[in-house]
């Protein structure tokens, strides 16, 4: 079975725990207003790649890991190779190695609900907890997104919430609150607010895209902690 990949970065250490290895995969479904990768939009993008490739790159890695480390699938939405997905999470598995999934939960099928059974730990991308706004960020309903929070309350998988923070658009006390009660009752191990920067803009106007995100600004670090 093959993954296609957009991209790696080899000592991330911002996407999960230790040092790792980082593999973007492509083809995401939405379309964020805030969203600096859209290179990783197309599904017949990147370079389709044997799993067994992906683990061979994991045991080369395997002395920097060190006990907390390991391989990260980002995106793109990795979900939306929900089967292989967890086809290389098992395999990483049986050499020992610690898998993260780094998901915005867009995707609710039962692939994709196997696959973040199968991850050590998801990196829970929180969009808007309101519906109306989820929609104008993303482009799709929200409803796929609140199944996947309650799959994973039920299992209490180890979830880290990461959700970037725009003026204007998630600051308020309010949409602080929100945000709080969007993510009660999940097993929440660390939340990160991560301020909104346009430093994907160029990557639009290389693929001719248009930039939705343009009215937003960064927070005041009086605005990030939730």
């Amino acid at each position: 079975m093959t993954l296609r990949v957009h991209s790696y970065e080899s000592f991330g250490a911002v996407d999960g725990p230790g040092i790792r290895l980082v593999v973007f995969l492509q083809g995401c479904p939405l379309r964020c207003l805030f969203c600096h990768n859209p290179d990783t939009w197309a599904a017949a993008g990147g370079t389709e790649t044997p799993i067994e490739a992906i683990v061979q790159k994991a045991r080369r890695m395997r002395p920097y890991f060190g006990k907390d480390g390991g391989v990260t699938f980002s995106g793109g939405e990795p979900l939306m190779q929900a089967r292989a997905v967890r086809e290389a999470i098992e395999a990483l598995h049986r050499e020992d190695i610690h898998v993260a999934l780094d998901t915005s939960g867009a995707l609710d099928s039962p692939e994709a609900l196997a696959a973040l059974d199968a991850a050590d730990l998801i990196l829970l991308d929180v969009k808007s907890p309101d519906p109306a706004r989820f929609k104008d960020v993303t482009g799709l309903d929200q409803a796929a997104t609140c199944h996947v929070f309650n799959h994973l309350r039920q299992t209490q998988k180890p979830v880290w919430i990461r959700q970037v923070v725009a003026h204007g658009l998630n600051d308020t006390q309010a949409e602080k609150d929100a945000t709080k009660a969007f993510i009660a009752g999940l097993n929440v191990l660390r939340i990160d607010r991560l301020p909104y920067h346009e430093l994907g803009v160029m990557k639009y106007e290389a693929l001719g895209l248009p930039y939705r995100g343009s009215a937003l600004k960064p927070p005041s670090p009086e605005e990030l902690p939730l």
